[in-house]
């Protein structure tokens, strides 16, 4: 039928590679995967994307500016000096974004029917400052950041993704550039504002949104590496925080003092 490479394909041959390609396709199968194998070009190189490390890609993020504003804000907020690694190095970014694609982000099983006042009550109510570790149990053990007055229809995400783009809108109108283009200084100044509740949101007030950022700076940069941040237990390590244990019956009697070495939870999946 054809001819190529001086040599000349059959009818039967011709039939018999066809109905393998569609094997492999159709089907989807491992072996229609090796079947088709031979069709796939060897030369193709990956794409720039495909060599990014699972923990650093995107999953809830769709555009990159949103997530530079992110990363700009947490590390302004998290900093890193001679202490250690800011929050973009903690991968704080990362676990902000995989923690909004989850049931907590979508507010999946949480109470959220109306009504959702939007009067002096609420606003008195979302602007009131409540340390997090002076109420509710376990308070010993809670970041003493200000717990965001939650009183909006918007679940967590859809509040990050209005937050992270006003802070941009905001930035271009007080200082006539993008906030990830801004000096420290200026980035301060634009975050102080959403602080200070001086800036309004759609939906949300801008003080819980900047209370929820930091909250989840502060967890990114700590909690356990599985979930995303605190990359190489780096922020363990400025803590000199071993990491969980899952007994001391080997160390409890120990007579000298004990430097333990950091585990994370995947320490012990087999």
């Amino acid at each position: 039928m054809t001819e190529e490479d001086g040599k000349t394909v059959n009818r039967r041959t011709f039939i018999k590679n066809s109905s393998m390609v569609a094997g492999g396709i159709v089907g989807g199968t491992v072996l229609g995967g090796l079947l088709t194998n031979q069709w796939i070009d060897k030369k193709e190189t990956p794409t720039k994307d495909a060599k990014l490390p699972i923990d650093e890609a995107r999953v809830f993020f769709s555009r990159k500016k949103d997530f530079d504003v992110l990363s700009a804000a947490t590390e302004r907020i998290f900093p890193e000096d001679e202490l250690g690694p800011g929050a973009i190095t903690l991968g704080v970014p990362y676990f902000i974004d995989r923690q909004l694609a989850s049931a907590w982000g979508t507010n999946a099983k949480e109470y959220m029917r109306d009504p959702f006042w939007q009067d002096n009550r609420a606003r008195d109510y979302e602007h009131k400052d409540t340390p997090q570790n002076k109420s509710g149990p376990n308070t010993s053990t809670k970041a003493p950041t200000k717990t965001p007055r939650y009183q909006t229809r918007m679940t967590r995400g859809e509040m990050m993704l209005e937050g992270v783009r006003t802070i941009d809108k905001v930035s271009m109108e007080k200082f006539s550039d993008s906030f990830t283009k801004l000096e420290e200084e200026d980035q301060n100044a634009v975050l102080t504002m959403f602080e200070n509740g001086e800036i309004d949101m759609q939906g949300v007030a801008a003080v819980t949104f900047f209370n929820l950022l930091v909250q989840l700076t502060i967890e990114g940069a700590y909690a356990d590496p599985a979930y995303g941040g605190n990359k190489d237990m780096m922020g363990w390590k400025m803590k000199e925080y071993p990491g969980p244990r899952m007994a001391y019956i080997d160390d409890i009697e120990a007579e000298e003092f004990i430097v333990m070495e950091q585990k994370s939870l995947r320490d012990y999946q087999g």
